[in-house]
């Protein structure tokens, strides 16, 4: 149950059904949904106060389909709270030392401490997916990773961090769209790596992986959720809705605040001397 008014409202507002197999709703207007957000993000702030004050720790997974908008949902949760409270942790590919540890050894040291939201941009479950598939690690690997990992997750959290896992799902005619739209786009290039274009035909690859590794490790400690991101701002609003509701934070405490009267200029004038402005063409 979403816990505050505002979080209830942008969870509920203009959402008909369908989303869980149901007729195909229209995508959601760029106005309503900065609306929405705007009630999400002030809820996200409580949130941050909340977890500043208490010490509280929260881990937060992102996975899914490429193109599904992991990235496009962290910027959404993160873009009006701050940084040293809300960390987003993306690692590159493991140096050679880090292919010589223990698999899961590298993400260790990213976990929240008191007072940190930590949000993983993919996370050890790379082994369970794109290495899984693209062969790069065995199947005896990635086996002893399914087997492990849940009593790794029960470790973390009896530690006392609030941990949820989120699988974004996008259809396959959308990836392709999205796909064209990498190649098509300068602006988006960038996004269009050799491993997506490598990865686009193991689309059925995947949908084992993934189904093996929700089998393998949803469990009542760290159950995965599922968001569905063919509309990407709907799929936002939904998980930072689902996000509020499942962290029993307390709602900010509004304090009236007034500006004070500032100083006399006391003998100060703007400067005569010519300063070196930057040219105005907008």
């Amino acid at each position: 149950m979403v816990k505050h008014k505002h979080a209830a409202q942008a969870a509920h507002a203009g959402h008909p059904p369908g989303d869980n197999g149901g007729p195909p709703r229209p995508r959601l207007k760029n106005k309503a949904y900065r609306q929405e957000l705007r009630l999400l993000h002030g809820e996200l702030v409580a949130l941050q106060e909340w977890v500043r004050g208490t010490g509280a720790k929260v881990c937060v997974l992102f996975e899914g389909r490429d193109t599904a908008g992991k990235g496009g949902t962290i910027k959404a949760i993160t873009e009006r709270v701050s940084p040293r409270v809300f960390r987003v942790v993306a690692l590159p590919a493991p140096t050679a030392r880090e292919r010589s540890q223990m698999y899961l050894q590298r993400y260790l040291p990213h976990l929240p401490g008191a007072g940190d939201v930590v949000i993983f941009d993919r996370s050890w479950y790379n082994r369970a997916g794109v290495e899984r598939v693209m062969g790069f690690c065995t199947e005896a690997q990635a086996d002893e990773f399914l087997h492990a990992t849940p009593d790794v997750e029960r470790a973390i959290v009896d530690s006392g961090v609030i941990l949820l896992k989120y699988w974004l799902e996008v259809g396959a005619e959308e990836q392709t769209r999205r796909l064209q739209s990498r190649i098509d786009d300068p602006r988006k290039v960038w996004k269009l790596s050799d491993l997506d274009l490598k990865s686009y035909s193991h689309w059925h690859d995947y949908s084992r992986c993934r189904d093996e590794m929700f089998r393998a490790t949803d469990t009542a400690w760290a159950p995965w959720y599922v968001a569905r991101t063919d509309d990407k701002k709907r799929g936002r609003l939904n998980i930072i809705s689902h996000l509020l509701s499942s962290i029993p934070y307390e709602p900010l405490a509004r304090r009236s605040v007034s500006l004070p009267k500032r100083h006399k200029p006391t003998g100060h004038r703007e400067p005569a001397v010519p300063l070196r402005h930057i040219p105005t063409p907008y």
